[in-house]
């Protein structure tokens, strides 16, 4: 790591340093060097000048200094390969490696790196600018380690703008397929690889979809967001007695019926392209024509930066309270949110607000996160973004 540029810690930044955060903010730096170009890879040290850490540095980002490794100045040469190598072991071990997220950022070592593997085909999300500028190495590390057919950059995440980046999308390397694939719990979807959310699915969702399926049987499911239909597919193959599915985008509704035929389950699940809202106001009207006693709600992401944390809790307390409020007694709710800035106390907090408003009583019967593939980073909060809870009325 000769040549390099070093940066340094304020003394007032030395105690967040000490929990091993892997993020550097911009006022916790003496001097913001901006000449040095967006992604830089460049050394940190402490006010006495021992080695901090080595990571991508960006003079454009609040986020000023992503750390690749820590309390030392050597980065090794091949820690690319090496670390999605280990990123691909781990998912290996948890017997999800052909359909999983493969790398989640900073958890394995490699800030502002999403990759998701669909089979032969993956999709990548470049977050920082550090990665961008490794964007060739990364995808010749990918082909060496995984000999996919096709490999798909959707670089069009929000992030990037707050990394001076542009939104593109491409082929890489080979042919991606319109569609793939895959297999989750034992049921099978066509995933969408251009024009989906995300990077087409959420794995991210794959065990709390599991651990419903016991709760499913005989019931009156109404899932509010089904994207491609994978919470209503798991409630039919379950044993629901019917099951509602709705979803803003035609698109979505068209793939969500064809992997309820892929299934076998076309027959028992009613996709309607609507918006949620219009429904979530007929619930709390009492205007809904049928009686679902089991709703899923499972919004996108409704808190697009700190500033809208309010507005959002508020967003989720209100369609909370209605689901609530239309339930019967021992009716359940499954709710999910997936943004970062919402802690799991405000996420429990808020349902406690929502039914104490419904004039509801709700037992707490599951609370969950994400998937395995998605590992928290202890030292980092902000690795922790999805919760879910399973409320049963009483």
């Amino acid at each position: 790591m000769n040549n390099i540029k070093n940066l340094k810690l304020k003394r007032e930044a030395l105690k967040r340093r000490a929990f091993g955060h892997a993020w550097v903010f911009s006022n916790e730096l003496e001097l913001v060097d901006t000449s040095i170009p967006p992604g830089t890879v460049c050394g940190l040290t402490y006010p006495d000048g021992r080695p901090a850490g080595v990571g991508f540095f960006n003079p454009k980002s609040l986020i000023a200094v992503r750390l690749l490794v820590q309390n030392t100045n050597v980065l090794p040469g091949d820690f690319l390969k090496e670390r999605l190598a280990a990123a691909l072991k781990y998912r290996e071990e948890l017997g999800v490696d052909r359909a999983c997220r493969l790398c989640f950022g900073e958890s394995d070592g490699l800030p502002g790196l999403v990759v998701d593997r669909y089979g032969d085909a993956v999709v990548i999300e470049l977050l920082s600018a550090g990665m961008e500028l490794l964007k060739d190495q990364l995808t010749a590390a990918l082909t060496d380690l995984l000999r996919p057919k096709g490999i798909y950059y959707k670089n069009d995440h929000q992030f990037r703008e707050l990394e001076g980046l542009k939104s593109y999308e491409e082929t890489a390397f080979g042919v991606m397929p319109e569609k793939v694939r895959i297999e989750e719990n034992g049921l099978k979807y066509d995933i969408p690889m251009a024009g989906g959310q995300k990077t087409g699915w959420y794995f991210d969702q794959r065990e709390n979809r599991a651990a419903l399926e016991p709760f499913f049987k005989g019931r009156r499911v109404l899932d509010l967001h089904t994207y491609l239909g994978a919470f209503a597919i798991t409630a039919a193959k379950a044993g629901a007695e019917a099951v509602w599915a709705v979803d803003s985008s035609e698109k979505a509704i068209e793939a969500a019926q064809a992997n309820a035929a892929l299934n076998g389950v076309e027959g028992k699940v009613l996709f309607r392209k609507e918006k949620a809202e219009r429904l979530i106001e007929a619930l709390e009207a009492g205007d809904l024509p049928e009686k679902p006693d089991f709703i899923l709600l499972d919004p996108p992401n409704i808190v697009r930066n700190k500033k809208h944390l309010p507005q959002a809790l508020k967003m989720l307390s209100r369609m909370a309270g209605a689901a609530l409020k239309s339930l019967p007694k021992g009716g359940y709710l499954a709710v999910s949110t997936c943004s970062h800035h919402i802690s799991r106390g405000m996420f429990v907090e808020t349902l406690s607000a929502a039914a104490s408003k419904a004039g509801r009583q709700a037992v707490m019967v599951e609370l969950r996160g994400q998937a395995k593939d998605h590992p928290i980073l202890i030292s980092m909060p902000e690795t922790e973004y999805l919760h879910f809870a399973l409320l049963r009325v009483v």
